[in-house]
């Protein structure tokens, strides 16, 4: 999608990080927005920056683990702008320790809104993007985690894998409608993902239920700590030049091959 200028972009987790930023930058290049987060207060004023950027640009109060909130999110969009032409699947959250220490509702939590969450966005998005005929892009966050097992992540591992699995099967898919994919897998970035658990609803626990990341989980994720704004650089590129995986730390390469060295070792001779 080379011609940003006047299409809408759809971005979840848009009040902040990754999706703020990214936002800015499709403001500068000319896009309708709509912004859609967890966190209305901060999602009223990304919406107020994008106006005072010159954008055109909404924001929808949503919780991407239901359903009928990403249902509603669509139905806003389309009402209000008549198309979606990028998605940015892009609301996440994290949480640390051993996976023999998670609770069932630790879990819950996690795949509900970093899986499910860019499964809702797909299957409520998608069909309407490809009968609009007017092509498209989808982005999804996943992470590092997503391709190489980390300790004391495991949850958050299988969340992010599965959204790895999903990119590159979508990606295959919807080819032949014009409509490219991206799966973002960074290292640490520079937002409040690590206090994530500051919008764990009650019934799954709640922040009281919130245990800081200790070093070693810090440094075993990390790598360099990224702005969200080189990020959100990366992701632009990613949707102009229809880039399938979006990979923002050089020093996560040796581990990937890593792995696919050990996979690939199993076979023997």
């Amino acid at each position: 999608m080379q011609d940003l200028d006047g299409r809408v972009a759809v971005i979840t987790g848009g009040a902040s990080g990754i999706g703020l930023a990214t936002a800015r930058l499709l403001a500068g290049a000319g896009m309708r927005l709509v912004l859609a987060d967890v966190e209305a207060q901060a999602l009223e004023r990304a919406v107020e920056e994008m106006h005072t950027l010159g954008a055109e640009a909404i924001g929808v109060p949503t919780d991407v683990g239901e359903l009928s909130a990403v249902e509603a999110l669509a139905d806003k969009t389309f009402d209000h702008f008549g198309a979606a032409h990028v998605l940015f699947n892009n609301a996440g959250v994290a949480i640390f320790g051993a996976i023999q220490d998670m609770k069932h509702e630790d879990w819950e939590w996690v795949l509900r809104v970093d899986l499910w969450g860019v499964i809702h966005g797909v299957e409520t998005f998608l069909p309407r993007m490809i009968a609009q005929k007017q092509g498209g892009h989808i982005v999804n966050t996943a992470s590092f985690a997503g391709l190489v097992a980390n300790s004391g992540l495991g949850v958050y591992c299988v969340a992010k894998y599965g959204v790895v699995g999903l990119s590159e099967c979508l990606y295959r898919d919807v080819s032949s409608h014009d409509i490219g994919v991206s799966v973002l897998c960074p290292m640490m970035v520079a937002t409040r993902i690590n206090s994530s658990e500051r919008n764990r609803p009650v019934a799954l626990g709640g922040e009281a239920q919130a245990r800081p990341p200790t070093g070693d989980e810090i440094m075993a994720a990390q790598g360099d700590t990224i702005t969200a704004e080189a990020v959100a650089e990366r992701v632009v590129r990613a949707i102009r030049q229809g880039e399938l995986y979006v990979l923002t730390h050089p020093e996560s390469r040796t581990f990937i091959r890593r792995r696919f060295e050990r996979i690939d070792r199993s076979f023997g001779d």
